[in-house]
């Protein structure tokens, strides 16, 4: 997170509580907490939230889970795509263990068990750190719901070495207690400011509401409620001031602007880079293309790998308005004179430096013209025509596109939905989300959508690994595996 610098002792109490939460996966749990050692003043906690800002970002940055197994990547000339983009997952290959997931938890669950009981000299303070801690958790446990459906409910802070093995948990139940956190946070939260979009905001929180409202009345069936409960979450999003900037080219590439939600940071000399390294080319794969002034590249493959390229099936979306402004801002076709080479992504370009282009563009968790399409999908979910083309319209304006002239159907007005936000949010480690989402609503068939999936029967949704599952009785598989 932007100048974000996690102390010595704070991050051996969270390395201590980490491997604490890791025994939840384990049949004999051996951990120790030496939590007493460091909540001593209130100043404690600042610090200590912070430093758990570096578990959210790294899941923002998992477009492993967010994007690979969608329609919108293929291998580049260095390829980086995982058996999970082949759709070739089991126990044992491309499984999830969700080590890291529970330590985060774990990580708050302890924060908001010291903090409950301590006295602030400002509350206000005290209110904001508890209600960005239960952003945390429920951010956290939306990403497991998304990846792995069914997911222990962790709650309590481990201090002891009486660490409990626990179930997997209804996906229902989660939701639940991921909509009980996410409202106690946005009580809580003094005012609606962004003092830092690198953190929760009543902003953010109510824009993780919106999507968790979408997931819940779409995959689990929650029907109209939900859809009402994703707009009133929506609007308050509205009510904060941020508004689309004019120029689409600028969202991704201008940090903390003012469409920005919230955000990861990054910076160049981290140690580790954003996803959107994957995607810049090197100088020696397209040494020999006719534009190569046009196009962003790196001058080694350490710092632009060129694994990832644009599918066709994503070019396709803009087949039909060669003038929309988001091309050039989404990729740009290599030429070697007249023929048309790889088509690199241009989402991401990261900033040039003396030395070589990097990849630190910020992370986008939430924007507005996010929020926009998921009105528009939830006045679509609830038979409201007008009001869905309305948004829809919001941001196929900025793209300098002509409105929405299709049919006012529902089924129709979903998959105009769904493809606007293939060509507005691509690359922002959404679309296989969104993709099992609309599957389950109805609008697409993933299995014949998704180029990868065709003939198979993979669950969309990711099986345990095989570790996980030794170490703790209680646990199932997922269902498919």
């Amino acid at each position: 997170m932007k100048k974000i610098c996690i102390i010595p002792a704070l991050l051996i109490l969270m390395g201590a509580v980490s491997t604490s939460c890791n025994k939840l996966l384990e049949v004999k749990p051996k951990s120790q907490i030496t939590d007493q050692v460091y909540f001593k003043s209130e100043t404690d906690f600042e610090p200590y939230v912070v430093g758990t800002y570096t578990s959210i970002r790294a899941f923002a940055n998992s477009i492993l889970y967010g994007d690979e197994r969608s329609e919108e990547l293929i291998n580049g000339t260095n390829s980086r795509l995982t058996t999970a983009w082949s759709q070739i997952l089991s126990p044992t290959v491309g499984a999830l263990n969700y080590n890291g997931q529970y330590k985060a938890i774990g990580n708050v669950n302890l924060l908001l068990a010291k903090i409950e009981p301590f006295n602030f000299s400002n509350q206000a303070v005290k209110n904001k750190l508890k209600a960005e801690a239960l952003c945390q958790r429920a951010y956290t446990y939306f990403f497991l719901v998304r990846v792995i459906g069914d997911t222990p409910l962790m709650l309590q802070a481990i201090t002891t070495d009486d660490v409990p093995l626990l179930p997997r948990a209804k996906a229902a139940d989660v939701m639940k207690q991921i909509f009980a956190d996410l409202d106690m946070a946005i009580s809580l939260f003094p005012d609606k400011n962004y003092a830092n979009k690198y953190r929760f905001s009543y902003g953010a929180a109510q824009a993780l509401k919106a999507e968790a409202k979408l997931w819940s009345a779409k995959v689990l069936a929650g029907g109209e409620q939900d859809f009402k409960d994703a707009l009133t979450a929506a609007a308050a999003v509205e009510s904060t001031g941020v508004s689309l900037l004019p120029n689409f080219k600028d969202v991704t590439t201008t940090r903390a602007n003012a469409e920005i939600i919230m955000a990861a940071y990054y910076n160049r000399d981290e140690t580790g880079a954003n996803y959107g390294v994957n995607a810049l080319p090197f100088l020696t794969a397209i040494s020999n293309a006719t534009n190569l002034d046009s196009i962003a590249y790196c001058l080694t493959s350490v710092n632009g790998q060129g694994g990832y390229q644009i599918s066709k099936e994503s070019r396709a979306l803009f087949s039909g308005s060669p003038n929309d402004k988001r091309i050039p801002a989404t990729f740009i076709i290599e030429r070697q004179g007249s023929v048309q080479k790889s088509a690199w992504i241009t989402k991401l370009p990261g900033n040039k430096y003396a030395d070589d282009r990097v990849s630190d563009n910020d992370l986008i968790m939430w924007r507005l013209a996010d929020i926009y399409l998921i009105e528009a999908e939830a006045y679509a979910g609830l038979n409201n025509a007008d009001q869905a083309i309305s948004y829809l319209n919001k941001v196929r304006t900025r793209a300098g596109i002509e409105n929405y002239a299709g049919a006012a159907d529902k089924p129709t007005i979903e998959r105009a939905i769904f493809d606007e936000r293939g060509r507005e949010l691509f690359f922002e480690n959404k679309r296989w989300y969104d993709i099992v989402r609309f599957h389950f609503g109805g609008t697409v068939d993933a299995y014949n959508y998704v180029p990868n999936l065709k003939g198979k029967t993979t669950p969309l949704f990711w099986p345990l690994s095989t570790t996980v599952l030794a170490a703790n009785s209680k646990l199932v598989q997922t269902q498919g595996y």
